[in-house]
């Protein structure tokens, strides 16, 4: 497969003239999902660059979800789509987070978030969707004594809440939460008692959703991610 260079320019760093010739190519579907890129060897002699130029704009492109490279394998085409989208944020949240008040405020925009999913879910949910919520917390009940399934049956609980709207944004922007918390979320202590309280919050929230009561489930969401926070906040100095 080859790839048609554009013409560099002294304004551009040799790098974005591969970077924005690959892109363009994914995006108007001349290298489609799942291909792979000619090899650093090829790519060299094509676009009349450096190895170092190559892979400083694999690196880029990488960084933008366009594309996944891994040791001694050619790069592989990824089409955007949501979770390339938030991937692409991997290397700038982490920053943000170290900031005075970043993690209060990426999980505010989370309990924001779910507050609307709640409120959608029980106005809207269908059967087949309650269903799933039911079957999630079932499992969530299950793992009590288990505090590493517990934790992550926690994490399903609130993904179903995600996905019951059908939009594909939110499970990804779900999957970023997950990944840009986890570094807090894992380190909490895992107690018995604490995993009782949890999913009897989620109990709270299904019920609020399953009676059909918009403003029951968001504040049964409102309540159980605030005593999340300090139990938190109390674990990590500086929060």
């Amino acid at each position: 497969m080859e790839i048609s260079p554009d013409v560099p320019t002294p304004n551009h760093r040799a790098a974005d003239v591969v970077v924005r010739t690959v892109e363009a190519d994914i995006r108007s579907g001349r290298l489609t999902d799942g291909a792979t890129l000619p090899s650093e060897r090829d790519l060299v002699a094509n676009f009349g660059v450096s190895r170092t130029v190559i892979r400083e704009a694999m690196r880029i492109l990488s960084a933008r979800g366009l594309v996944e490279t891994r040791p001694r394998h050619r790069p592989v085409v990824r089409q955007p789509n949501a979770d390339a989208a938030f991937g692409a944020l991997e290397a700038i949240v982490p920053q943000l987070l170290t900031q005075p008040g970043g993690i209060r405020n990426l999980f505010d925009t989370r309990i924001l978030i779910e507050a609307g999913l709640v409120r959608s879910a029980a106005l809207n949910a269908s059967k087949e969707g309650i269903a799933a919520l039911q079957s999630a917390l079932d499992e969530n009940e299950a793992t009590i004594p288990n505090s590493d399934e517990f934790y992550r049956t926690d994490v399903a609980f609130h993904r179903v809440l995600y996905e019951l709207s059908g939009n594909p944004m939110l499970p990804a922007l779900h999957k970023a939460y997950t990944v840009w918390l986890a570094p807090q979320w894992s380190q909490m202590p895992r107690l018995s008692e604490r995993n009782k309280m949890n999913y009897s919050a989620h109990v709270q929230i299904f019920d609020g959703i399953l009676r059909r009561d918009p403003d029951a489930a968001e504040q049964a969401l409102r309540t159980h991610l605030e005593t999340a926070w300090e139990h938190v906040s109390r674990t990590f100095d500086g929060l």
